[in-house]
């Protein structure tokens, strides 16, 4: 069980960078308007979505899977429903950086970068919550 916990918190730690990074590329590419730079952009926004965000997700939510089947009383507690509910808006942030994603990449954005800089602050908030959750489990 321990490995299973290291594994799923490394898994979101890397998601996490990701959740935190391609906000912050939007931002920039939002300022940019010379070809050279959004091309540099659409690539490094892509290689971050698909090859590590994607992944991170899947083995966070994968292992977060397999501790509750191995251990099905995290399930009774109001932390874990709370915590789990958090994690699905986390997945809802993570679908919508795919959205802008393919917004910048077919050129049809229409937020400003002080829109991407709100927006990259969202999973901070998130993961404080959920952080207290797991460490004070409050109820």
């Amino acid at each position: 069980m321990l490995w299973l916990k290291a594994l799923h918190i490394v898994a979101v730690i890397c998601w996490f960078a990701g959740l935190f990074y391609l906000p912050r590329l939007f931002v920039y590419h939002a300022m940019s308007h010379d070809s050279i730079s959004t091309d540099r952009f659409k690539i490094m926004e892509r290689k971050l979505y698909r090859g590590i965000m994607w992944p991170s997700l899947v083995m966070t939510v994968g292992f977060g899977i397999w501790m509750m089947v191995l251990v099905p009383e995290y399930l009774k507690n109001g932390w874990m429903h709370a915590k789990l509910g958090l994690v699905l808006l986390l997945v809802i942030y993570h679908l919508a950086c795919g959205r802008f994603l393919r917004q910048f990449k077919e050129d049809r954005n229409t937020h400003s970068h002080k829109f991407y800089r709100v927006f990259n602050e969202l999973p901070v908030l998130l993961l404080v919550a959920i952080v207290i959750l797991v460490v004070v489990k409050p109820f």
